[in-house]
């Protein structure tokens, strides 16, 4: 939806162009998911069973390959810059899960450290899908620059408040339990200002490798009583507010309005 956006408000014409590279960026975006899955060991998606619980290791991964296969059998059909792009998308993915699992229950984890994970492994497709949709539009290089920041920033809010959700979201609405990064130690923003703050209870579960549900229970009632939600949403607000200024140098029109919109639905989304 960024891509398709993006390209049209820069006045893109040849909409099949724009539609080949927004499928790549989805199929990369839908492969993380299934490598996402292995690596945690996920029992759902998307309200469902995984593929990798309902498939197996195997099959889920091959599946996963193929996507990518797939997805640059679309992007290899236009030129170098927009298949380097691509290519950079998929390297900034891969670290950004790299650096995550680096800070993997360590509680030397800082905000900074944050802001780059998700930067890389959240962000990096907005970013692309923007700068993209611009670059095809025939945007000149003050505006794809402007599309870049507005993906990275609108990235990094997404991923903000789906760290908030996953500790004070609905079970039916995000289609999977709550509390996983607690789970599985992936430092997400709750928990490092949880930790910052010296809560000993979140603490406790982020740095074992086993939490009991009780632990876990205990730990989710401590950041929802505490200070941390609302400071996560202030700072997801502010990179919100970054894309927000973005959007307004781009030109008028109802396709502006509806970058503008998604970047309001994400903060909005139901807490």
């Amino acid at each position: 939806m960024v891509a398709l956006l993006a390209f049209l408000a820069f006045g893109g014409k040849k909409v099949r162009e724009i539609v080949d590279i927004a499928t790549a960026i989805e199929l990369i975006h839908t492969a993380t998911l299934l490598h996402d899955d292995i690596i945690d060991g996920a029992e759902t998606r998307r309200g469902k069973e995984s593929a990798y619980r309902k498939y197996g290791l195997k099959s889920t991964l091959v599946a996963g390959d193929f996507l990518f296969i797939k997805a640059f059998e679309f992007a290899g059909k236009f030129d170098e810059t927009v298949v380097q792009w691509t290519a950079d998308a998929c390297a900034l993915l891969t670290e950004g899960e790299m650096l995550q699992g680096h800070f993997n229950r360590n509680r030397a984890v800082t905000l900074d450290n944050y802001v780059e994970i998700v930067s890389r492994k959240t962000a990096s497709l907005f970013q692309t899908g923007a700068k993209v949709g611009a670059y095809l539009a025939g945007a000149n290089a003050t505006m794809i620059k402007e599309t870049d920041r507005y993906g990275l920033n609108m990235g990094i809010a997404f991923q903000m408040i789906d760290d908030i959700l996953d500790i004070v979201g609905h079970v039916t609405l995000l289609g999977k339990p709550t509390g996983m990064d607690l789970r599985d130690g992936n430092p997400s923003l709750p928990i490092i200002l949880a930790l910052q703050n010296g809560q000993r209870a979140v603490r406790r579960v982020f740095e074992s490798t086993q939490p009991t549900e009780e632990q876990v229970d205990e730990a989710l009632e401590a950041l929802k009583r505490s200070s941390v939600i609302e400071q996560a949403k202030t700072i997801s607000r502010r990179y919100a507010q970054q894309a927000l200024i973005s959007v307004k140098k781009f030109p008028p029109s109802r396709y502006r309005n509806g970058l503008k919109t998604l970047v309001q639905l994400i903060i909005d989304r139901d807490f």
